[in-house]
């Protein structure tokens, strides 16, 4: 009874037979007990076979021997549990029953099936050691392997069967193909494919079919090619579903062609759909948008015009009839992509005409479209078209025309379009409204944005921090600085928890309004809360602090954040140099550098340009001349003011000839002109200097009748 339960996958009657057993008290043989057992694991009634292999020998209904162990085990081996099975074969050791392959096997394919390939590789060299390695052995590793990704290692173990003179069975060759197929591994399971044939099994369409699926997805339509007329060559018809995959491939016409002709008189409505359909695929898929669009409109045209053999085909299957959504779909996708909107348009309305169902997924992608291409008023008209068509728009579809309304900062339209979708009960995605946030933001509309945000509220809505801080920003470059700590507050009194980012936010904007008691109380606040400052929060503080002029406050920072072990960057040393020079301590300024040179952090431009131009503030243009040729060495463009400021420090110093070079260099990098727009006294004041000192003069002169300073020609 329990052998043909198990044949017929009966698993309830089993269940049945299984509780009749345990109360039957009924004495049974080591073999007939271990029968039963087997057939509980073959129906993966394994817990149930543990629980009754305990139950029989704990109640001496059964006394089990190795066989009895064995079929356990067998049992166990389909599941992945593998303490179980290392507990049954300890028991077997304990008792002295003989361990022998029939125990190491389903040993091995429990490890398999968990994945823990290292103690099966040691099961596996126990077997190869005492010669009990066979084909089955060698399939469970190489199918295992296979199942967890490691083709390489299932080939390898097919290699070492062959040099066994093993062989795998037909259906295991099937399993491995498709699980090479499945890894993507469509070299080797082109070789194990020769190695099938090779070995004397004759593959069926199933077998073709996944090869050619797997080729014609990684785009190789050669080696696909190849292989359909190896079928067709072995006397094997090819079915629609191999064509299928074939014409979604290929490219070129004549190729499509010979296929189609290949599938013989097909004549069922579907099948036609799906070959015309896998023919516009394979045009679409090779860049051929245009010959995919020809096709398509020959089918909606009610007369036969003489076309290409493709043509010809397809209208004489049904022309417009070999079309369906699917179709239209593949056509309209690209055309929507390459911005071909019209086009995919006049499609999109032929579908009606056509009895071609216009589903919510085609709705959406051309609204989107529409959208991406600021047509809001073709999106909003699709959009009246599906609550029309009872055809229910999505979130998708709202967020769609509600990004559109936030890219243009249009507050109307996307509060208009939001009171839609709370109806529906859809939210508005954060980044839209985040978008709308900032654009407004970015025109100085900062209390326009916090309004928006304050009537998402009154709709139910619950905005992300996101917007909320990019509001809170803008409120700080307006210098509405007690809105934005206003705006914070009430976040805060909501529940909100703001973090690191949002922090430095509002640090930021406190120091850039030098309101640095109430910043330096928002990082303890911080802190507070267990939050930990970053870079960009101790670069807000050091610069806030050098523009009020506390530069010990500054200093003090750094080594704080050194303390943190936060690391300091480019921009953090730039800020204190710069700091440093304009509090009149340029030597300190100098030691920084060297610093940060120290900790490899590497000056750019911008750093390279503050020192510069500190060290002339400080009256020290030798040296700063020095880091200018630095930077120039490193290939750094110096702006016209560094060299602005050497030539008035050289100048202040009573060096005009240094002076003159840097003039002599803003002429050769053709600097001067740029120059005059942003400093015209300053510069023309030098250059008055420089043409009326004897030892410049001449040269001064020279360069204007060259042209080199034909904007002072008057000096």
């Amino acid at each position: 009874m329990a052998s043909l339960l198990s044949s017929a996958r009966q698993i309830p009657p089993m269940k049945t037979l299984l509780s009749h057993l345990i109360h039957s008290s009924c004495y049974m043989t080591p073999g007939a007990f271990g029968f039963f057992i087997r057939c509980l694991g073959s129906l993966g009634l394994v817990h149930e076979a543990n629980l009754l292999f305990d139950q029989f020998r704990d109640s001496g209904l059964c006394l089990p021997n190795s066989y009895t162990y064995n079929c356990l085990l067998e049992a166990i081996a389909k599941s992945t549990l593998t303490h179980v099975a290392e507990q049954r074969l300890a028991e077997m050791r304990r008792l002295s029953w003989m361990v022998d392959k029939y125990t190491l096997t389903p040993l091995l394919q429990v490890y398999c099936n968990s994945g823990e390939f290292d103690k099966a590789l040691l099961v596996f060299d126990q077997m190869l050691d005492k010669g009990w390695v066979d084909a089955h052995v060698l399939s469970i590793l190489a199918l295992s392997f296979t199942k967890w990704g490691d083709v390489d290692k299932a080939f390898e173990l097919i290699h070492r069967m062959e040099e066994c003179s093993l062989t795998l069975n037909e259906k295991t060759f099937y399993v491995l193909l498709h699980g090479f197929v499945s890894n993507h591994r469509l070299d080797k399971a082109l070789q194990l494919f020769d190695k099938m044939c090779a070995s004397g099994f004759s593959p069926d369409i199933a077998v073709y079919d996944v090869l050619i699926g797997g080729l014609c997805k990684i785009k190789d339509s050669h080696t696909a090619s190849c292989l359909y007329s190896r079928m067709k060559c072995s006397g094997i018809c090819p079915d629609v579903a191999v064509l299928n995959k074939l014409l979604s491939c290929v490219a070129e016409e004549e190729t499509m062609i010979h296929l189609l002709q290949d599938c013989g008189d097909v004549h069922d409505g579907e099948s036609v759909k799906t070959l015309f359909f896998s023919v516009l695929n394979g045009l679409v898929s090779n860049g051929l948008v245009d010959r995919a669009l020809e096709l398509v409109k020959t089918m909606m045209d009610d007369a036969f015009i003489q076309g290409s053999r493709l043509e010809e085909f397809f209208k004489l299957k049904g022309g417009i009839l070999c079309m369906d959504s699917s179709s239209f779909r593949i056509i309209i996708d690209p055309l929507c992509q390459k911005g071909r909107l019209d086009e995919a348009l006049q499609l999109f309305r032929a579908m009606d005409k056509f009895g071609c169902r216009k589903d919510t997924r085609l709705y959406n992608d051309m609204i989107e479209a529409l959208c991406c291409a600021d047509r809001i008023i073709d999106g909003l008209d699709l959009l009246s078209e599906m609550k029309k068509m009872e055809i229910q728009p999505t979130q998708f579809t709202y967020n769609s025309i509600y990004g559109y309304f936030c890219r243009k900062g249009d507050v109307s339209g996307a509060t208009s379009i939001v009171k839609e979708m709370c109806a529906h009960r859809y939210e508005p995605w954060i980044k839209n409204s985040t978008t709308l946030v900032k654009q407004l933001c970015k025109h100085d509309k900062a209390l326009e944005a916090s309004n928006f945000l304050a009537e998402l509220v009154q709709e139910g809505l619950v905005p992300h921090l996101i917007p909320y801080f990019a509001v809170v920003d803008g409120l700080f470059k307006l210098h509405e600085v007690d809105h934005a700590l206003e705006l914070f507050h009430n976040l805060c009194a909501r529940g909100y928890k703001p973090d690191v980012v949002a922090y430095n936010i509002l640090i930021n904007g406190l120091c850039k309004g030098n309101k640095m008691a109430e910043a330096k109380k928002m990082l303890n606040e911080m802190l507070a809360g267990g939050l930990v400052p970053s870079t960009v929060t101790y670069n807000s503080l050091i610069d806030g602090w050098c523009k009020n002029g506390d530069i010990d406050q500054a200093i003090t920072c750094l080594y704080k954040m050194a303390g943190e072990d936060i690391e300091p960057n480019i921009i953090t040393y730039t800020t204190l140099i710069d700091g440093l020079c304009n509090a009149g301590r340029p030597d300190d300024a100098l030691m920084l550098w060297n610093e940060m040179e120290g900790k490899s952090c590497s000056p750019n431009r911008i750093s390279f340009m503050a020192l510069i131009s500190g060290l002339c503030k400080n009256n020290m243009p030798d040296k700063a001349q020095l880091y200018l040729h630095e930077m120039e060495k490193k290939e750094l463009r110096a702006d016209s003011f560094v060299y602005i400021a050497l030539m008035d420090t050289f100048l202040l110093n009573k060096k005009p000839k240094l002076a003159l070079d840097m003039l002599k260099e803003m002429v050769e990098k053709k600097m001067l002109a740029a120059a005059v727009n942003k400093n015209n006294i300053l510069v023309k004041e030098a250059i008055t200097k420089l043409a009326e000192d004897p030892l410049t003069a001449s040269e001064v002169k020279q360069l204007v009748n060259e042209g080199g300073i034909q904007v002072f020609s008057d000096v």
